[in-house]
């Protein structure tokens, strides 16, 4: 059984300008190579694990979204980081103008993404880490198994109440993340 790394994507793998979807609009957030780099090092697999409502509510399609994780995937590959695999939720239970609107098992902070990576490629859950910027990020790595969590502060984070976030790594900057890769 391998060991992962489970990254959520707006706001720990690029800058979260809110539904961002083209490449233009898409910032790497600093740090997050060298990490991927160093989880790499130490025998993790690197897997992105993201909701997309946007899908759902018509600010941009499946092939549009599939486009620039492409492009993400290949620019990860120029820094030597290999992504195991894009796990991503179209859906949204409420809002959206499509068939994508709908209750499902994939979306965060259900753990149906993470255990269809853990179905896939064999991990190990009590050995993987999960890295995000929501509670619902953090709730699907619990829901799942995920031994340890670590959330960046984000402006999604501050008004969480704190019992939420038991057993939960809190960090201010991604570069502290790294304390967590072992």
């Amino acid at each position: 059984m391998s060991k992962a790394l489970f990254l959520d994507r707006d706001g720990i793998i690029n800058v979260d300008h809110g539904y961002v979807h083209k490449i233009a609009d898409f910032e790497f957030v600093d740090g997050i190579f060298e990490l991927c780099q160093s989880a790499i090092a130490k025998g993790y697999q690197i897997f992105v694990i993201t909701n997309q409502a946007g899908i759902a509510r018509g600010f941009y399609d499946i092939t549009m979204f599939e486009k620039l994780t492409q492009w993400m995937v290949a620019a990860f590959a120029g820094h030597g980081v290999a992504i195991a695999k894009v796990y991503y939720c179209p859906h949204h239970p409420s809002k959206g103008i499509n068939e994508f609107v709908t209750s499902c098992q994939c979306r965060k902070p259900a753990p149906g993404m993470i255990m269809q990576a853990q179905q896939e490629f064999t991990i190990n859950l009590a050995e993987s880490i999960f890295i995000g910027d929501k509670v619902s990020d953090m709730q699907a790595a619990s829901n799942a198994g995920v031994a340890c969590k670590v959330l960046l502060d984000s402006r999604y984070t501050n008004e969480q109440p704190a019992e939420q976030l038991v057993g939960v790594n809190r960090i201010n900057e991604l570069t502290q993340a790294n304390a967590f890769i072992k």
